[in-house]
């Protein structure tokens, strides 16, 4: 499980790649959380605006997802991701309503609480939403990239 995990805006995949070995930092615009797994959580987000439910996915359908995440870096043994939020997730996620962000965020606590229960992070995951929602907005607005960034 990754400890820390950055959400956070780059021009392109290369920038976003540079940051491999030190995180993004106050260089970047982005959002914090911890004990999250980004890749899953990704995947999560799309497979949400592909089929909106308020049901968290079972394990084995959320794993067989595609496309999933890509990684911008290969990854090493290390425990580094940086990873490239797909576009139309990206897309999908600037545009969303207050709604679909709050029930997003519902469904995803309730699968994080299932998996780990008193592990599960303590970051509120609605503001993560929200704030990785604004960040996809001004990736689309500037034609950026979003990507995540994890330990």
């Amino acid at each position: 499980m990754a400890w820390d995990i950055v959400f956070f805006l780059a021009p392109d995949d290369e920038t976003a790649a540079a940051t491999y070995l030190r995180g993004p930092g106050a260089a970047f615009e982005s959002v914090t959380c911890r004990f999250v797994e980004p890749d899953s959580a990704i995947a999560e987000w799309d497979m949400y605006f592909e089929a909106p439910s308020a049901e968290a996915p079972p394990r084995e359908r959320l794993s067989a997802w595609r496309p999933w995440p890509e990684y911008v870096t290969p990854p090493l043994n290390d425990g580094v991701e940086v990873l490239a939020l797909p576009k139309r997730l990206t897309r999908a996620l600037a545009k969303a309503s207050t709604a679909e962000l709050e029930e997003l965020a519902d469904r995803w606590t309730a699968r994080l609480r299932s998996e780990d229960g008193d592990d599960m992070t303590d970051d509120d995951l609605l503001a993560v939403l929200r704030g990785v929602a604004r960040l996809a907005a001004s990736a689309v607005d500037t034609d950026g990239g979003l990507y995540s960034w994890s330990f």
